[in-house]
């Protein structure tokens, strides 16, 4: 009897085991993967040439890339050395554009600045001799922000485009002295956008890191939108970057562990994506001083620009809850300087600051500080409050914003202000948060006023995606020479920062395969959390919107919850678990720079990078209590 229950046992047990098996193999799938922007760009590239293209049946790649609709590729070969050239034809003279390449035989001449819903005509000088091409764009699409050209005067202007990124809803895009869109991405890189020695744009990443718009990095790209590097970052990337002479980046990040955000600088080595050299602003600066109404102990500097002065071998940030500009040496990360009223500072920082002489106003809550050509600062003056006295307090409807420049003398520690525009324009050019200034020669600036924000027709003090009630927004690019407005653009929404740059530059198109450099943090686990009992993911997948993916680096969860909701991640692989806390609750943010990821305040993205974990692990998600298998598998 007891052989035939030990046999009964055996077959019980073999049946549970084939169960367990077909449940693990068959009914169990790997989570989705969604290919990254270097991958689909390499397979695209994989059918750009399929032959050999003579220039009179030359190949022609509308949006190549599947990102930039207004660029166009030409392929064609030649049996000599040849040294093509290219013209856009525009509207008029100052919206036309030539650029010669450099002399080849196989040639992938990319086309910047098509007119969108339009033949565009394309010449191609070759030898002497003139090819024409007619290339047909799409429309641009339903949400596209469309300028106004409020004043333009064409006897200073030239055909450099103006380029902006978004801070609210919009496209980054590039416009010419008419207005019209030559320009523009349909895949959302955010923050600024520099030009590269190398011709290239930075932008940053398309893919978020942490709330509310910190990025995993930066992305480096071609007009046609072809991605040449990620750049990765363990604190991620937020409001600017500068290319360092040494051909490096240095850039605004994170220090996650320090519990704070905007206070932490890296150099990344442009060659491996390593970190060679940091800055830590908790360690540099007073945390509890220089306060303005926007501090907050999570948020407490908000650096919100770097600048690297080659004579002085320093960096300048910008602390807008400090209202405070602050140099610091490049090799000691001692203070040199600060720039701003020192109400609310020690008596032992007050050293660092400078005292007015003459005709002189402070900037507030400022952005975009950089060291010009002849020493003297140039400043975005959001002018929020005008005072860290509540009582004096300037309201928004009394308010203004300026871009001003400072002269600093820092053997007697005294400042003057040289320049200023702005004030004038009073509270319809009044900017609360973002902006920019930019220097394009001596007495030539662009000032960007990307913030003005009205609620029920009302000027207010802060950031759009801060506001409830009905809004209405705009920004004004404006080019100043010689003190005369030689062109300004209305936009009726936020843009972070403008630009002005020519369209083509140092050209350096090339069929490469797309490089990542550098790495993500780890990210923190909690204590293990048992996967018993569990429940099928299907009761409440779509009650929850719960979707649940991978990129090539991490795995992406997200759902719609309610504050009160306790939600984990489980990753099991048998033999050991990781416990991951999905964060309901929000942050008191009291500068929301950007709102290019906002929408339902309850749907929540927790992302697992795949930095020290390996092997294979099966997902549950465990929401007030009940722990949910999701039928799904990852392996690192």
């Amino acid at each position: 009897m007891k052989t035939k229950y030990k046999f009964f046992a055996l077959i019980l047990l073999a049946c549970a085991l084939s169960i367990a098996i077909y449940y693990i193999v068959e009914k169990v799938k790997p989570v989705k993967e969604v290919n990254s922007i270097i991958a689909v760009q390499s397979k695209l590239e994989s059918t750009f040439k399929t032959e050999s293209y003579s220039i009179e049946n030359a190949k022609i790649i509308v949006n190549p890339y599947g990102i930039s609709p207004l660029s166009a590729l030409i392929i064609f070969d030649t049996k000599d050395l040849t040294t093509p050239t290219v013209k856009i034809k525009g509207k008029d003279s100052l919206t036309s554009y030539t650029y010669t390449f450099k002399p080849g035989k196989e040639h992938y001449l990319p086309i910047y600045g098509l007119y969108a819903d339009y033949n565009n005509e394309v010449i191609i000088t070759l030898n002497e001799k003139d090819y024409k091409f007619n290339i047909k764009t799409d429309k641009l699409p339903e949400d596209f922000i469309k300028a106004t050209v409020v004043t333009k005067n064409n006897a200073y202007l030239d055909n450099d485009l103006y380029f902006v990124t978004p801070s609210s809803k919009g496209y980054t895009a590039a416009y010419d002295v008419n207005g019209d869109v030559r320009w523009y991405l349909t895949e959302s890189f955010a923050w600024d956008i520099k030009r590269l020695n190398n011709g290239h744009l930075l932008l940053g990443s398309n893919r978020l890191l942490e709330s509310p718009y910190y990025t995993t990095g930066l992305m480096e790209l071609d007009l046609l939108g072809k991605v040449y590097y990620e750049y990765k970052l363990p604190g991620g990337y937020h409001h600017d970057v500068v290319e360092l002479p040494n051909s490096n980046l240095l850039v605004a990040t994170n220090n996650f562990v320090n519990n704070t955000v905007e206070d932490y600088i890296v150099e990344m080595d442009r060659t491996t994506g390593k970190i060679v050299k940091e800055w830590d602003l908790t360690k540099i600066l007073p945390m509890d001083q220089g306060k303005n109404e926007y501090t907050t102990d999570y948020d407490w500097f908000h650096n919100n620009s770097v600048w690297y002065d080659e004579k002085t071998h320093s960096i300048t940030l910008s602390g807008r809850h400090m209202d405070a500009v602050v140099n610091i040496d490049y090799n000691t990360s001692e203070i040199n300087w600060i720039i701003g009223d020192n109400s609310n500072w020690s008596n032992d920082m007050k050293g660092y600051f400078f005292t007015p002489v003459g005709n002189f106003e402070w900037q507030w809550a400022q952005h975009a500080a950089m060291i010009l050509p002849d020493g003297n600062i140039f400043i975005f003056d959001n002018g929020n409050n005008k005072s860290k006295d509540k009582e004096n307090y300037v309201s928004a409807s009394n308010s203004y914003s300026r871009g001003v420049i400072y002269n600093i003398n820092t053997n007697n520690m005294t400042i003057k202000q040289v320049w200023q525009y702005g004030k004038e324009r009073g509270s319809d050019f009044y900017s609360p948060y973002i902006s920019d200034v930019d220097y394009i020669n001596k007495n030539h600036y662009l000032i960007s006023s990307g913030g003005v924000v009205k609620v029920d027709g009302i000027p207010y003090n802060n950031a759009a995606g801060l506001v409830d009630g009905k809004l209405t927004l705009s920004s004004h690019t404006v080019e100043i020479l010689n003190n005369k407005v030689i062109f300004e653009m209305k936009l009726p929404t936020n843009t972070y920062r403008a630009e002005k740059m020519s369209l083509y530059s140092n050209d350096t198109y090339s069929i490469i395969n797309g490089s990542v450099l550098g790495n993500l943090a780890e990210t923190e686990a909690t204590k293990n959390t048992s996967v018993l009992f569990n429940k099928d993911i299907k009761e409440i997948q779509e009650e929850k919107n719960i979707d649940i993916y991978r990129e090539y680096d991490r795995l992406v969860v997200k759902g719609t919850f309610n504050k009160t909701d306790k939600v984990q991640i489980i990753l099991d692989n048998m033999f050991s678990k990781k416990t991951y806390n999905m964060i309901i609750s929000t942050k008191p943010y009291t500068a929301l720079c950007l709102d290019l990821y906002t929408g339902d305040e309850l749907t929540i993205t927790k992302y697992i990078n795949s930095t020290g974990i390996s092997g294979k692990y099966y997902v549950y998600l465990k929401i007030n209590g009940k722990v949910y298998d999701t039928d799904k598998y990852i392996i690192f």
